[in-house]
């Protein structure tokens, strides 16, 4: 039965016809896109399949920090394994080009839950430290599944620019749901079950969600073989770090991924600090669902006709709202913090979205896939260096409240990198 299974998963997928837009009667950009067939399973299934991104580092975070009694060492771990997905994971994605979703994505998975049901037996037993962070790095072959979807989209409404603009939008807000639902649930495990209980369920619910999204072969993208070396006059398709713009992207996603990162372990530590460290999934999930939420609204705009522009203008803004929780915390307020994060949240979606289009209209379409693993690869690079940086000021600090200083100058930095960036495209010829 099992091998049936594999076999099944193996089987060459079933390419779908592109989608062209339609004059019928006008009808919700969203309603386009869950009107081709196959679309609402996949989709299902890949929320399904990313709602453990939102839990596992919480988990790991109050699992290692309450058996080991420090949130310097939780951080490092968890940044450490986030670390180590972000060099593995554009590898898991050039083999998801070259050879199809659904053959990678299974094997991979079975890996990274051995990894998270090592670490959570040596919290359990134990172990020495250095076990930890061997454990949590053997989850970087988790697959990239929100990259999977994006790919989906791309490739159903490769000849409608609007529909992928609107994609892309759902896209993000799922993954935000997933940080709004994942901590909260990781939260509620790790305290009223076990504190071994979230990484379990969260390892559960990737092999299920991940096994359901291979099975959905009518909207899987075909695969993009590596053909036999040929003169340069035939053509190969490009890199995508030589794609020109990329680069500058992938900066800001890394000091992007740094914001998510500190903000997580700084919002642990500071209700840890101050008594009421059950709600601090709760204050995650506020300051994930301000985000969703404009992201949902944002896919009901057109797309800009300055992609660059807006980018700017949406950075600018998530740079400018992260001052707010650093200002609420010094209240001592939980009510206020949660108000500040929920606000702070509103502008990271739209800059997301606006982003992760840009990334895929510089890259070759034959290596999506990949593309869309180097810019989660800067988003991990970046969660890693920011829970590591959090995890530090909430230990070393004088104060729980300074914690909130690193998201802040994270988002000046990113920031910084797309003016920067701006200003050398608009004076290049």
């Amino acid at each position: 039965m099992v091998a049936g299974v594999i076999l099944f998963l193996a089987a060459r997928p079933v390419t779908a016809p592109p989608v062209r837009p339609t004059r019928r009667r006008r009808r919700s950009p969203y309603a386009r896109l869950f009107a081709v067939p196959g679309t609402r399973a996949f989709a299902a299934a890949g929320l399904l399949a990313r709602l453990p991104m939102g839990m596992l580092s919480v988990s790991g975070l109050l699992m290692i920090a309450g058996s080991r009694g420090s949130y310097a060492l939780a951080g490092a771990v968890t940044g450490t394994g986030l670390a180590a997905t972000a060099l593995a994971g554009p590898l898991t994605a050039r083999l998801v080009d070259r050879h199809g979703q659904a053959r990678i994505a299974v094997p991979a998975t079975a890996v990274a839950v051995l990894g998270s049901l090592s670490l959570l037996l040596c919290v359990r037993t134990g172990a020495p430290d250095w076990t930890l962070f061997a454990s949590y790095a053997a989850t970087a072959t988790t697959p990239n599944t929100g990259g999977m979807s994006r790919a989906r989209w791309a490739h159903l409404f490769r000849d409608d620019p609007a529909a992928r603009h609107t994609a892309n939008s759902f896209e993000q807000a799922a993954d935000e749901l997933c940080f709004v639902l994942g901590p909260v649930l990781a939260s509620l495990l790790c305290t009223a079950v076990a504190p071994e209980a979230g990484t379990a369920v969260a390892a559960a619910l990737l092999l299920t969600g991940v096994l359901l999204f291979a099975a959905q072969r009518r909207t899987e993208p075909p695969a993009a073989p590596v053909r036999t070396p040929s003169p340069p006059a035939a053509g190969r398709t490009p890199a995508p770090l030589r794609s020109r713009g990329l680069p500058p992207l992938l900066l800001a996603f890394l000091a992007t991924g740094a914001v998510f990162g500190s903000l997580e372990v700084v919002t642990l530590a500071y209700a840890d600090a101050h008594g009421f460290r059950p709600a601090a999934g709760g204050l995650l999930a506020l300051q994930a669902a301000g985000s969703g939420a404009t992201g949902l609204l944002l896919g009901l705009l057109p797309p800009a006709a300055r992609p660059g522009r807006r980018f700017l203008g949406c950075v600018a803004a998530m740079a400018a709202l992260l001052t707010l929780p650093l200002a609420a915390a010094a209240t001592g307020a939980p009510v206020l913090l949660a108000a500040a994060l929920l606000t702070a949240g509103t502008a990271t979606a739209p800059a997301m979205v606006t982003g992760m289009g840009l990334v895929q209209s510089r890259i070759p379409a034959g290596r999506l896939n990949e593309g869309m693993a180097l810019a989660v690869t800067a988003l991990l690079a970046g969660i890693a260096t920011g829970s590591a940086a959090g995890g530090w000021a909430a230990e070393h600090l004088p104060s729980p409240t300074a914690g909130y200083g690193v998201p802040a100058v994270a988002a000046a930095l990113a920031l910084a990198i797309t003016a920067a960036a701006a200003v050398g495209t608009a004076r290049r010829p």
